[in-house]
């Protein structure tokens, strides 16, 4: 599914990482961004790095959002996070990650602070996150990559 063009919201790719079979995240994640107003493309469970990185350089996208469920996103997300930002289309683009990101709780081993210094713009990782994840999705412009 390609993503279309419209004058209100957002382009955005959801994704999950490439350990992480979980979907029911990722449909919900679909479903509130859509209920926004905003386009969706969901590139569903078990994504490649490299298909990840191809697939936003092709739909060069709003916002990218990557979700983990299986506790072991922290690792992946910062190996992703560098393949995005080295690549000079997709080097601006808006990334967040949430989830559950670590065995160890919410917060263990500082790993919002992590990943925002590796190249994240936002991390989401405990019970109050969709509150803060709408904020910030209100805080986006339109059309940033047109």
């Amino acid at each position: 599914m390609d993503l279309v063009e419209n004058d209100v919201g957002l382009d955005i790719v959801v994704t999950s990482l490439a350990s992480d079979a979980h979907t029911w995240n990722l449909v919900f994640l679909q479903l509130v961004l859509e209920e926004a107003g905003h386009r969706v493309v969901n590139l569903g469970a078990c994504v490649p790095d490299d298909l990840l990185v191809s697939e936003c350089a092709r739909h060069a996208p709003d916002l990218v959002v990557v979700s983990s469920v299986n506790g072991h996103g922290f690792h992946e997300a910062k190996r992703v996070i560098a393949k995005l930002r080295a690549r000079p289309d997709l080097a601006a683009t808006p990334v967040v990650v949430g989830g559950k990101l670590g065995i160890d709780g919410p917060g263990g081993q500082d790993r919002a602070a992590i990943l925002t210094a590796a190249g994240y713009d936002a991390v989401f990782e405990d019970a109050g996150s969709i509150a803060a994840f709408r904020a910030f999705l209100g805080r986006l412009p339109v059309g940033v990559r047109s």
